[in-house]
This record gives structure tokens, sequence and C-alpha cells, in this order.
């Protein structure tokens, strides 16, 4: 991707300037970011889609303010009437059913892969929304098919209302607002408060990010490197030859407090430990995914792509995929990052990989993590 080009998504500007100037600072509203909407799932689809055990759904239902919510599953009767005003149906992960939503994904390539988090797709009747909130992480609201009103602004006060199975804002204090049309895309930067209800029968899909805290994450990592340690073949034990008697038996020895950081320190010491704890734990698939493969299916030498529910990433030693990690250098390392770049390798450059390569990846098609184009 070019990103010094400007292009139809971002209202004309580049990646780089909407990067500068917009990204976790300020909104941008773009009218006819995708022209004439987006109509590759009906509403049907959708309710099927919430219909299964892997795909996590919500049902909201709003009524003189009493909001009521649901968790999916959802049977074909679960749902109100579409006469009925003010019901949402919430369905995540639709990049990991459905082609087009992952396609629309692709499009917000000059993010890292490592911030993306899914795309959500909501259904309301008229009036429909899950009122006014913030999310702590970027959004791009795509109005996919019909209308809906948003109002947003960059209020202080982010209390909540009390005792509601939602997250809704006490007090909603919008800046500005604006009805979005079939193909219209609003970016919120995280914490801007915001509130979308719909102008009769709605789509709309929503690019959110991930952004961990620093607690979850190092929690993450840590447990991680645990495991690591526990693998690894280290069978150092304390020992304190020099242990005087002692009249505190309840005391925990400085000696043995030494060793306890030493031992974590070591851990951490270990060259690219931690930055290939970070890429394993952001390529693991969510709880939710799992993945069938066919070893009996050799690998075609048409090319691959990556499975839709896949994570890819890399670093300067390493390519991670679904929470593993290898090494890789030269030829190969370029194009593992290809395939992690672009999510797919074409049959030129697949017939440039060395044969290790080649049966790493039939162990990945054999798990399902990528197939074969034809």
């Amino acid at each position: 991707m070019d990103t010094e080009q400007g292009i139809a998504l971002l209202g004309g500007l580049s990646p780089a300037q909407f990067m500068r100037r917009h990204w976790q600072k300020r909104p941008l509203l773009v009218r006819g970011a995708f022209a004439g909407g987006l109509n590759s799932l009906g509403r049907r689809e959708l309710f099927g889609l919430a219909g299964r055990d892997d795909v996590e759904s919500r049902l909201i239902v709003a009524h003189d303010g009493d909001w009521r919510l649901r968790r999916g599953p959802f049977g074909a009767r679960a749902f109100p009437p579409l006469r009925q005003s003010g019901w949402t149906l919430l369905v995540q992960g639709a990049d990991l059913q459905v082609p087009a939503a992952r396609a629309v994904l692709d499009q917000f390539g000059f993010v890292p892969e490592a911030r993306l988090d899914d795309l959500m797709v909501s259904f309301a009747t008229d009036g429909g929304g899950v009122g006014p909130h913030f999310d702590s992480y970027d959004v791009f609201l795509i109005q996919a098919q019909g209308r809906r009103r948003w109002q947003w602004g960059a209020q202080q006060s982010l209390d909540l209302v009390d005792g509601l199975p939602l997250k809704i804002l006490r007090r909603f204090e919008p800046s500005d607002e604006a009805v979005l049309e079939p193909g219209d895309l609003l970016y919120l930067p995280p914490r801007y408060a915001h509130n979308g209800v719909a102008q009769g029968p709605c789509m709309t899909w929503s690019v959110g990010f991930r952004a961990p805290s620093r607690g979850a994450l190092a929690a993450e990592l840590l447990q991680r490197l645990a495991q690591e340690a526990a693998d690894a073949d280290d069978t150092a034990r304390y020992r304190d030859p020099h242990q005087a008697a002692v009249n505190e038996p309840g005391k925990v020895p400085q000696a043995l407090a030494d060793f306890a950081r030493a031992a974590v320190d070591r851990v951490l010491a270990q060259p690219g430990a931690l930055e290939r704890a970070l890429g394993e734990v952001l390529t693991e698939p969510k709880p939710n995914v799992w993945f069938e493969g066919d070893a009996a299916e050799s690998l075609r030498r048409d090319g691959v792509w990556l499975d839709a529910r896949t994570r890819m990433l890399f670093d300067r030693a390493h390519v991670y995929i679904n929470g593993e990690s290898y090494r890789a250098a030269g030829r190969d390392a370029r194009l593992m990052r290809q395939l992690a770049n672009e999510r797919s390798l074409p049959r030129r450059e697949l017939a440039l990989v060395s044969p290790s390569a080649l049966a790493l990846l039939q162990e990945w098609n054999d798990a399902g993590w990528i197939h074969g184009l034809g």
C-alpha cells in the first residue's frame, strides 16, 4: 500500500495524513467511503450467524428507558418482530465467517494488523441502538444499509448509569451529529462518547481495534514466559550452605528472595524472549475459533492464502501464526512476511520457498491455517 496516496476510504486523505491528523486525535466523517453501501451480508444471513455456537451475538431491546440484553446463540423465533421498534442484534467477528467482511478489514491495512480486532455487524429496527456510550479503542463505523443518526463528542464525564446490563453514559453531551447513508464512514478515537439511532431498519459494520490494558498484557506475557521457563532444561536449584541458624523461622531468607529474582531476570534476559512471547500472544486465536484441516489434501503450487480465522505477524527474527513462533531468515523470511502482510502468496512466490519452508506450509495447510489457491 502506498501510504502517501489519497484514497476514497478516507475521503481523499492518504493513510499517512489520516494517521497524523486523526488517529487517536479527532473524528473523521467520510461520505461515500464505500460507494453504494455494503450488501454482501443480508438480514437472513446475519440472523443465521447469530444462531451458531461459534459466533458471539447479543440481542438488545430498549423500551421507555428499560434496557434488556440477551446473549446468543438465538433460534429463529428468538428475535422480536421486524415491525417492533427499538431492538438491535450485534454479531461479533463477522470477518471470521464472511469473506466480504474480511475484505473490508483488509482495506484498513495502513494500521498494524496486530491492532486489528474484528468486524462487528449491527442490525437494528427503527429507533434501535445500544445507547450513548464510549469505547476504549478506535472504531470505524460503516453504514452498510439503511440510515443511522449518530451523535458524538469528546465529553469529560464518562460516568455510567448504575444497574443496567449495558455501559450507558449517565450524561451524554454530544458536540456533533450526522445521519449516515449507505457507504458513509465515521471514525472515532478512543473514549469519544457516541450514540447511534436507526432511522428505519438499518445495518452498520464496525471495525474495532485491540487496545489491551497494561496489566492484562503483562499477565498474558508472563504466563507464556512462565510456561517456557517450566519447559526449559534448567535443573539449577536453590542452595544455602552458609545459612545460619535463625530465631525467626517465619521470615523469608534474603538469599531465597535474591534467587527468585535472579530466576525471573534470567527468563527475561533470554535473547528475544519477550518479543517472541508478544508475537505468540498477539496471534493467539480467539477462544471460540477452531480450525478444520484436511491432511489428505496436498498443498497445490498455485498459491496459498491465510484462513480468515488465522492471525499471522512477524518481527526481525520470527514469524508468528496462531500462537506459535518460527525462526525465519533470508528469502524464506521475506516470503513469509509477504504472506503475513498480504494474507496470500501467489504461485510465482510460492515456487521460491525452500523445501523446509514448503513442508511448514504443508503443516499449516493440514491444520487448516492456510489454504491452497485453485
